[in-house]
Formats: structure tokens, C-alpha cells, sequence
């Protein structure tokens, strides 16, 4: 595979840009965009919160890999992958198989008030969000620092964001075909 067919794969916690992020990379790399949790909502023709109320957390977590695995293009795409879906063992390696992997971060107090006006995350309809907020991010901020290059989208124009993450991605995406054993 070509370095400029790399997949690439935006991961970090709600609210760290991914998805505004990933559509403007896409756009400069011309790739495609695919938002992990939208295609699970299309192809289970209903929204995440009604999937988690109706099936669990656990169920919603094997279609995240189901869609890593089997349910998207494996070059030149851009993937905003859902905040929680590198938490469960082996999905940040099953990633890294796949293509680039980046990590969008951003600070406790950005990430509060970002996901403050977006009431479709299910995690987050408990009395208290904050503390919610406060209590996945310390679980999941250690398996987020293990992806690779981790790039801060705290009070930096998106430009800045998008040239620094097509940066490390032509970087990395060189590294990655170096190491990976060309298919038969």
C-alpha cells in the first residue's frame, strides 16, 4: 500500500473536535469521512441513545468493532471514531492494524462545556454530567495517550488543528507501510 493511502483514525474523548476535525482532513486529503457512531446509527436505523436504552452499553460496544473489523473502506478514509470505542482491550490495536492513529485532546474544562450543548450522548444523561465527565475521562485518558501522537484542540484555530494533524498523519502513514507486511 501506497503511504498516501493510509487510513486514518481520529480518537479521543466527546467533545476533542473528532468529528469537526476528521471532515476537514478528509476534505484537504480528499478521503472520504466516516463517523463511527453515525455509521452504526445508519446501519441500525436508529440513534445511539434509543441503541444503548434498547440494547446496552456492551451491545453497542461490538458494533463499534464489528464496524472496525469488517464495516469500512480500508484506504484513503478518514474515520472520527466514537469516544469510548479504543476502551475495550485490543480496539486500539485492532486501529493501529488498520491505519494512523491519532488522538485529539482537549481539557477537562473545554471538553465540559463542548459537550454542554449536545444532550445525544447517552453516557452523559445522568444527574450529574460533570462528574460523569470527570470519572470516564480518567478512566479512558491513559488508553487515549497509548494511540500515538496526541495533538491539543484547546483554543487553536481549526486550521492549525487540521495542518498539524495531516502533518503527523503523512509522517506516520510513511512509518506505517514500512512496518506492515504487504497483503498476499
Amino acid at each position: 500500500m501506497n503511504a498516501a493511502d493510509v487510513n486514518l483514525y481520529l480518537v479521543g474523548f466527546m467533545g476533542t473536535g473528532k468529528s469537526t476535525v476528521g471532515r476537514a482532513v478528509a476534505l484537504r486529503l480528499g478521503f472520504q469521512l466516516l463517523d463511527s457512531d453515525h455509521e452504526i446509527e445508519r446501519t441500525a436505523g436508529r440513534p445511539i441513545p434509543e441503541l444503548f436504552a434498547a440494547e446496552g452499553e456492551a451491545a453497542f460496544r461490538a458494533r463499534e468493532r464489528d464496524f472496525i473489523t469488517a464495516g469500512h473502506p480500508t484506504q484513503r478514509t478518514v474515520v472520527a471514531c466514537g469516544g469510548g470505542l479504543v476502551v475495550p482491550p485490543g480496539m486500539l490495536a485492532q486501529l493501529q492494524a488498520r491505519g494512523v492513529v491519532i488522538c485529539l485532546h482537549a481539557s477537562l474544562a473545554t471538553i465540559l462545556e463542548r459537550t454542554s450543548r449536545n444532550r445525544h450522548r447517552p453516557l452523559l444523561n445522568v444527574t450529574d454530567p460533570e462528574a460523569r465527565i470527570r470519572e470516564l475521562f480518567a478512566v479512558r485518558e491513559p488508553i487515549y495517550r497509548q494511540a500515538g501522537t496526541v495533538i491539543l484542540t484547546d483554543s487553536r484555530p481549526l486550521t492549525e488543528i487540521v495542518a498539524h494533524v495531516v502533518r503527523s498523519w503523512r509522517r506516520e502513514a510513511t512509518d506505517w507501510v514500512r512496518r506492515t507486511p504487504a497483503a498476499p
